[in-house]
């Protein structure tokens, strides 16, 4: 059930993203951003979906808000590449953009991109205006200085540190790097429903956490092949993450405890929340 969810997903997102950006002028710009929007695991979008799914919006409704937070973390993808950031230069096991076309082009898509996220969030589909206000409030809060750009921020700081950072100091540094925007995936369908969010923000927020403790037992277990990315770039920098301060069991022990968290938040929705606790499962069983 869950990896057939997952790709309906990955197919629906990847259709309503080329839609808004066929809507665009043609050029470099536009073949930039499609380049960076295309492919990848679309967890984020998947979350939204499926926390729609609980109150009854269906795909087609909640798409729009799927196809946003997708283009947002493209965006963010995009400029973490950067020389001036984490200098990468593959990603989903292409090239990055800025090595396929230059440094200025990639500034420019991820800034786009970003827009287009919001732009995605005006979408009257997704029910009436309050909602979509509360929306794009919400992914605005999840991706700015209190968020994903906060976390990136701490993660710069943290390689002229002087010292490693400690255990809080990192779960605070991927709260926002990457758990933001992932619970902000996730609370979606109650923020278009005008539910309460309280159930998923604590399934979020344990989710997001797991999901950070995997990429970094990944950095260490898996390839680049699987990986689609360059790896070891943290311990090569010596830079502490979750597998150095807690061990690679250890990690493994705290993921697995964090996605039994999350499952145990859902108990409100009964067997109607089974793929969000299978994709809690999967993040951490994932080899990409």
């Amino acid at each position: 059930m869950f990896p057939e969810r997952l790709a309906a997903a990955q197919r629906g997102v990847q259709d309503a993203l080329d839609a808004a950006l066929a809507q665009l002028p043609s050029g470099q710009l536009r073949d930039a951003m499609g380049y960076a929007a295309k492919g990848g695991k679309r967890l984020r979008a998947f979350l939204v979906l499926e926390s729609a799914a609980l109150y009854g919006l269906g795909a087609a409704q909640a798409m729009p808000a799927a196809a946003a937070v997708e283009s947002l973390h493209a965006y963010s993808l995009v400029h973490d590449d950067l020389p001036s950031m984490d200098n990468d230069d593959l990603r989903r096991g292409q090239p990055t953009v800025h090595v396929k076309w230059d440094e200025a082009t990639a500034v420019l898509a991820g800034d786009a991109l970003q827009a287009l996220a919001f732009d995605l969030c005006c979408d009257p589909a997704l029910g009436p205006p309050a909602h979509r206000i509360a929306l794009i409030a919400a992914l605005a809060r999840a991706s700015g200085a209190a968020g994903m750009v906060y976390g990136q921020a701490l993660d710069i700081e943290a390689e002229t540190a002087p010292a490693p950072l400690t255990l809080a100091e990192i779960t605070t540094l991927q709260a926002g790097k990457t758990g933001a925007l992932i619970s902000f995936a996730a609370e979606a369908g109650a923020i278009l429903a005008g539910a309460e969010r309280a159930p998923l923000v604590a399934y979020a927020s344990a989710l997001g956490l797991a999901f950070q403790i995997a990429d970094d037992i990944l950095d260490v277990t898996g390839t680049e092949a699987q990986a689609g990315k360059r790896l070891g770039k943290d311990a090569q920098a010596g830079k502490a993450t979750f597998v150095t301060l807690l061990g690679l069991d250890g990690a493994r022990a705290r993921a697995a405890a964090l996605v039994e968290d999350a499952c145990a938040a859902l108990a409100p929705y009964g067997a109607k929340a089974q793929t969000l606790r299978d994709a809690a499962r999967f993040v951490i069983s994932r080899q990409t």
